[in-house]
C-alpha cells in the first residue's frame, strides 16, 4: 500500500496505491468523491480519493505520503462512507528507509559493474545486488525496502539482475534527495553511530 498527494500537479487528490496494474487495462468506477480503480479481471487496484483536504489535513503533504496507523484508518473510514468496505489492517507501516550493514559484498559472476551484497536489516539479512562502485562489505548504508517509495516516485520491487535475486536497493545521497549531495556515482556510507535496523529520513 503506496498514498501519494500532489496538488500542484494532479490537484487535491489523494492517491492510494494497492497494486500496479497496466493503465490501458484498468477501468475506473466513481462513488462520490471515491474513484475506484480496478484491473481488467475486476481486482481493485487502488483508490483515487477527491476533494482530499475536506478530509485530511494535506498541509505538509507534497508526493509520497508517510503511512501511519491513524491515516490508515482514517483512509478506511473516509472509504467506509462510500459504502466501500476494504481492511487495511494488514498494510505494512514499518519504515521502508532503514539503516543496514553490508556484510559481504562479491563481484556478480556475469556483470562486472555489479555487486551481489548481503545485507543486514530488521534483524535478518537480505540480498541486494548493487553497481555503486564503493560498495565494500562492512559499511552502514541506507536500504530501500521494497515497497519504499524513491523522492524520484520510482517504487522499489524485488527484482532479478542478471539472474540474481535482490531485496531493496542501497541508496545514493543524490537518490534519497539529500541536500548537498555529492554528484559522483556512489553509495551513501553512513557512520558508525547510525544503529542498524532504524529509520532514515530521507528528502522529498
Amino acid at each position: 500500500m503506496n498514498v501519494f498527494y500532489n496538488r500542484e500537479g494532479i490537484g487535491d487528490v489523494l492517491m492510494i496505491l494497492l497494486k500496479e496494474g497496466e493503465r490501458h487495462h484498468q477501468t475506473v468506477e466513481r462513488i462520490g468523491d471515491v474513484a475506484v480503480v480496478k484491473s481488467a479481471d475486476g481486482e481493485v487496484n487502488g483508490y483515487n480519493l477527491f476533494q482530499a483536504s475536506e478530509y485530511f489535513d494535506v498541509t505538509t503533504w507534497h508526493g509520497p505520503v508517510d503511512l501511519t496507523e491513524e491515516l490508515v484508518e482514517t483512509i478506511q473510514s473516509v472509504l467506509k462512507k462510500h459504502q466501500i468496505d476494504e481492511d487495511f489492517s494488514s498494510a505494512d507501516l514499518s519504515p521502508k528507509f532503514v539503516v543496514g550493514y553490508v556484510e559481504q559484498a562479491e563481484k556478480h559472476p556475469d556483470a562486472d559493474k555489479l555487486s551481489i551484497c548481503q545485507v543486514q536489516i530488521d534483524g535478518s539479512t537480505v540480498q541486494i545486488v548493487c553497481g555503486a562502485p564503493n560498495v565494500a562489505a562492512g559499511q552502514k548504508v541506507v536500504v530501500a525496502k521494497p515497497g519504499a517509495v524513491m523522492p524520484s516516485g520510482l517504487i522499489i520491487r524485488p527484482s532479478a539482475l542478471r539472474g540474481e535475486s535482490s531485496h531493496g536497493m542501497i541508496c545514493s545521497a543524490r537518490e534519497l534527495n539529500l541536500p548537498d549531495a555529492p554528484q559522483e556515482k556512489g553509495i551513501l556510507v553512513l557512520d558508525d553511530e547510525y544503529e542498524v535496523g532504524t529509520a532514515f529520513k530521507i528528502g522529498r
